[in-house]
């Protein structure tokens, strides 16, 4: 941004009124003349008021809905005075580590610390604590030991029931039990706590609020529950590898709006109780949820620390749709907000647009259409709608399901629509597509020839993840054909169109099934398509995933056959330098890992070799 240009942007945006923004101190609450809130919100993130952060989203429906909301970003959980500062909400504190999980924010696979955090004032580090939920919570207890506490976000979605933590490298309780939160809600939770806050002005108390659909809590008996799942238990899972993949299998196969069944943990004397999915939202609620009125952008208190960088990769791109029916292995998503697809109308894409545009730096380009799975905007199948998704089977995995529907007709429209509005001057596809769903549609050749023409800036990014047919069927992915097909077509159509532009995979080094022969098989493809990765990602054993469940336990949970998986420090860098061959400082252990994969064949100068001799 030039200086001239700076300087208008800053004036515009230090003329924001604070009061468009939710309360965040006691002067805030005065100016409204509010004397109590009806809910905090106490988040691991700074506070950003934009559709893409869910601290933004629950705070504005409860707004929307007639509730006093107050935010308080980022505390000191040192200093329990940083959670007195809004006093005592009326009726809970709600509790979320904000838009990443805190372990994996704060540490790499390697489990080295990192430096810098998108998410804070400055992009500084060590603003929010190891396993936040947790701590927040218990400092919550100590401030106001009785007053309601509910956690909600990825954190504590994803560790609902006793999880795999890599990071201490044991098998953890439930978030419920060392949190001692009331309440969780799991999944996308603006349903839930739009109930939960009506039962609670209801003069309900917590305790009794047990019943509703994407919530979990602790029960201290089974006497009152009814047509409930019960999974091996924390004490059997925390034991037993085996034990652990068995119940990660039943958690996976009820994760269903329709058809889902109640399922109980016990853990010691007391019982984890995770009711089924909430429906997730309808279309016109969606919009709703939307048209809010944030203010697309960082509060003005974080300007004198150069504001939250994270915003800068929302700010002008558009979230139209939620969940994934992709189910790759190694994604949390289906876990998270489930595999049922729901998508914005294109009116209401529309509308946010022109928000965009009005925006003071806006120059010109919208970033992004997109969610979970930028083509992804219906349901797989509309039969899934009455009866629920198929027990035991995925969508697209091992191959597309005869019932699949694909129609990528509304989601180009939208595009084009977009494109035309004044002041667009291009709107990207950033957002992971699904190229084995796009080459199902039969008009693939025409959309894929408008992507490349109209909403790639240069490079398209894609996922095949791996080559290998055995790690790959452990991934949930197609196989690396369909890839091929998919690259070979991209470029086709880019060379008509006289465009260079290029495909970006990207690769995972050391997922669960991925033995030395098959990493080198990998590299050997990488050789072939001339495709030197500057990034790769080592597999990260976060909570709630498939492939955590195969890492930890050594079974599929899906045939709870063994599965191998490279966990020493050595095995794990042999198979990562591999994809990285060309990089002069890996020779040394791209030799070693050819070697003992016995393809002593690719070391050497001639055209097929990986690496050079030693000396």
């Amino acid at each position: 941004m030039k200086q001239n240009e700076k300087l208008d942007y800053e004036k515009k945006r230090n003329a924001l009124n604070r009061d468009q923004f939710m309360v965040i101190s006691r002067a805030d609450m005065e100016k409204r003349g509010w004397e109590q809130l009806d809910f905090i919100i106490i988040s691991g993130d700074a506070y950003i008021d934009h559709p893409s952060f869910g601290t933004a989203i629950i705070a504005r429906v409860l707004e929307d809905a007639g509730y006093k909301v107050g935010i308080i970003a980022q505390p000191d959980w040192r200093n329990i005075q940083d959670f007195k500062k809004l006093g005592e909400p009326k009726y809970a504190f709600l509790v979320t580590s904000g838009n990443m999980d805190s372990m994996v924010n704060h540490y790499t696979v390697s489990k080295h610390r990192r430096s810098y955090d998108n998410y804070s004032p400055g992009g500084e580090s060590a603003l929010r604590p190891d396993r936040a939920v947790i701590v927040y919570c218990n400092k919550i207890k100590e401030a106001y030991a009785d007053t309601a506490v509910i956690i909600g976000g990825i954190e504590a979605s994803l560790r609902r029931f006793a999880y795999y933590d890599y990071w201490d490298d044991i098998v953890r309780r439930s978030i419920l039990f060392d949190s001692r939160a009331d309440l969780l809600v799991y999944g996308m939770g603006e349903k839930q706590i739009l109930k939960i806050a009506e039962n609670l002005e209801a003069g309900l108390d917590i305790k009794y609020i047990n019943y509703l659909p994407g919530t979990a809590f602790v029960a201290e008996s089974l006497e009152n529950l009814y047509d409930y799942e019960l999974i091996p238990s924390y004490e059997k899972v925390r034991k037993s590898e085996k034990q652990y993949a068995y119940a990660y299998k039943l958690e996976y196969l009820e994760q269903d709006p329709v058809r889902g069944k109640m399922l109980v943990q016990q853990h010691n004397d007391r019982y984890l109780v995770q009711n089924p999915p909430a429906e997730p939202l309808s279309q016109e609620e969606m919009d709703h949820v939307y048209s809010l009125p944030y203010q697309r952008d960082y509060h003005p208190v974080y300007e004198k620390d150069g504001g939250v960088p994270a915003v800068k990769e929302v700010k002008f791109s558009l979230v139209s749709s939620r969940g994934c029916f992709g189910a790759c292995s190694f994604c949390a998503i289906s876990f998270h907000q489930g595999k049922m697809m729901t998508a914005r109308s294109k009116e209401s894409l529309l509308e946010e647009a022109k928000k965009i545009i009005e925006l003071p730096d806006f120059k010109g380009y919208i970033h992004d259409l997109g969610g979970p799975t930028a083509n992804f905007r219906q349901p797989s199948c509309t039969a899934q709608l009455s009866r629920g998704l198929c027990k035991g089977k995925e969508c697209l995995f091992p191959e597309p399901c005869s019932q699949l529907e694909v129609d990528h007709s509304e989601y180009f429209e939208i595009l084009r629509a977009i494109k035309e509005l004044p002041k667009v001057k291009k709107i990207f596809v950033r957002s992971g597509i699904r190229y084995d769903f796009l080459l199902e549609d039969d008009q693939s050749r025409s959309y894929l020839k408008e992507l490349s023409k109209n909403h790639v800036s240069g490079q398209l990014k894609v996922a095949p993840e791996h080559v290998s047919d055995t790690v790959l069927n452990y991934m949930g992915k197609p196989n690396i054909e369909v890839f091929d097909e998919f690259r070979e077509k991209f470029y086709k159509v880019n060379r008509e169109l006289k465009k260079e532009q290029y495909l970006i995979p990207y690769f995972i080094s050391s997922h669960p099934g991925s033995t030395l022969e098959d990493a080198v098989e990998l590299a050997e493809y990488l050789r072939d398509i001339n495709h030197h990765p500057d990034q790769v990602q080592d597999f990260y054993p976060t909570p709630g995933t498939m492939s955590t469940a195969m890492y930890y336990s050594g079974y599929d949970p899906r045939t709870m056959e063994k599965v191998y998986t490279a966990k020493s420090l050595e095995a794990k860098k042999m198979q990562r330098a591999l994809l990285q061959y060309h990089k002069k400082r890996n020779y040394k252990l791209v030799r070693k890992a050819l070697k003992m994969a016995g393809r002593k064949d690719l070391i050497g100068h001639h055209r097929d070799a990986l690496v050079p001799p030693a000396g």
